[in-house]
């Protein structure tokens, strides 16, 4: 099938641009939570429920978008369009409301509802747009949505202690990407299914190659919310036992963005080689260097500040690149108008698993320290080899 690669290129620059925009919202209540807390009495209980919230929401979205279909029965461009618009005013009503109360953290639930029309809605336009070389195109995809997930912390710190105006950069950020999106192209391989087909998503289990797929992205969401998530409070902690309480929330903020945004780097990078020596590969490497960043982290954790960071962006930028593998494989395996409802059901599984990681991390810490947690963490990447070790064997 001919490929217009001028419209292949066009549409997924917008389409990046669009994801980096939408997903800005994601991790907003956890990169001004300093700010938030001085200004604030904000129980320890709704603090991690401001970020927790985001992701039982996503659940709830992308389960719901699953059984129905709505990935693969209607126009994903503006699936995608609606959702982030309705997720930045959900987002902006936080200048409104106090944060912490019932009212913000439900905004937060809906936020992440929203979310799940963009992040794997993208991933569906994405791989309609080629086979050969999904390890590519979903590995940009979620390179963006990594560079928009880190977006947060950099507005943090641009923003200082206004986080008045960090949420409206992201607000109206998002708004704009689903306006962008609309003039995203569909793809030659783009499939729509004809009608809702709620019994689509038991192909996850009835094939095992899919189900193996499910299982390294398992273990690979153990650790990657939770690090993401918690990492700048973490560092801030480390930090702290070498330079004033200013400065190491600063300087964690931007640790934090760079760690995040090195594994978008990284996913691209790893998306190139995918296509050429297998994805599975790629996500077993990725998850080997991960898992081992992370017990390296919790070795120099409150030693050497240099010594922290390079472990820290080290694992920021291995943390990610299997992600988008895993999806890739996803979309290889399933049928072609069930791709985007198996895609969104898998990271709805993810996702819920994030729930308990990201709500437990902060009490984990408490009782065991940030080094225990990141030795717990590194339990994922190890499970997940196993899964894709077991895959290739298929």
């Amino acid at each position: 099938m001919p490929v217009d690669f001028s419209g292949k290129w066009r549409s997924l620059g917008l389409l990046m641009l669009a994801e980096i925009a939408g997903m800005s919202l994601w991790f907003m209540s956890a990169a001004i939570l300093p700010d938030l807390t001085r200004e604030f009495a904000i129980s320890e209980f709704a603090q991690a429920a401001l970020s927790s919230a985001v992701q039982i929401g996503f659940v709830v979205g992308a389960v719901t978008s699953a059984l129905l279909g709505l990935a693969d029965r209607i126009d994903p461009r503006r699936f995608f369009a609606v959702s982030a618009i309705l997720a930045a005013v959900f987002n902006a009503s936080l200048l409104v409301f106090e944060p912490g109360g019932a009212i913000t953290i439900f905004a937060r639930f809906a936020t992440g509802a929203l979310l799940a029309g963009v992040y794997p809605v993208g991933m569906k336009i994405a791989v309609g747009w080629g086979q050969k070389d999904r390890g590519l195109l979903v590995g940009t995809l979620v390179g963006a949505l990594t560079f928009g997930s880190a977006a947060p912390h950099l507005l943090a710190l641009l923003g200082g202690a206004d986080w008045r105006w960090s949420l409206s950069v992201a607000s109206l950020a998002a708004a704009s990407g689903g306006v962008l999106c609309l003039f995203v192209g569909l793809g030659p391989f783009h499939a729509k299914a004809p009608r809702m087909k709620i019994g689509a998503i038991l192909t996850a289990w009835t094939d095992r190659k899919i189900r193996y797929a499910y299982a390294g992205y398992l273990g690979h969401m153990w650790e990657l919310y939770a690090m993401w998530a918690w990492i700048g409070v973490a560092l801030t902690v480390s930090f702290s036992a070498h330079m004033p309480l200013g400065e190491a929330v600063a300087f964690s903020r931007l640790i934090a963005f760079l760690a995040i945004a090195a594994g978008g780097a990284a996913c691209i990078v790893a998306g190139l080689a995918a296509d050429r020596i297998g994805k599975a590969n790629i996500a077993i490497l990725a998850m080997a260097v991960s898992g081992t960043a992370a017990l390296a982290s919790a070795l120099t954790f409150g030693g050497p500040v240099w010594l922290t960071v390079v472990c820290v962006l080290v694992w920021g930028a291995a943390i990610l690149p299997d992600s988008a593998q895993f999806s890739a494989l996803v979309a290889d395996f399933a049928p072609p108008d069930q791709a985007g409802s198996l895609m969104t059901f898998q990271t709805a599984l993810g996702f819920a698993l994030t729930f308990f990681t990201v709500q437990l991390t902060p009490l984990g810490a408490e009782l065991i320290g940030w080094p225990g947690v990141f030795a717990v963490m590194a339990i994922g990447p190890a499970l997940g080899i196993l899964g894709m070790l077991k895959l290739k064997m298929r």
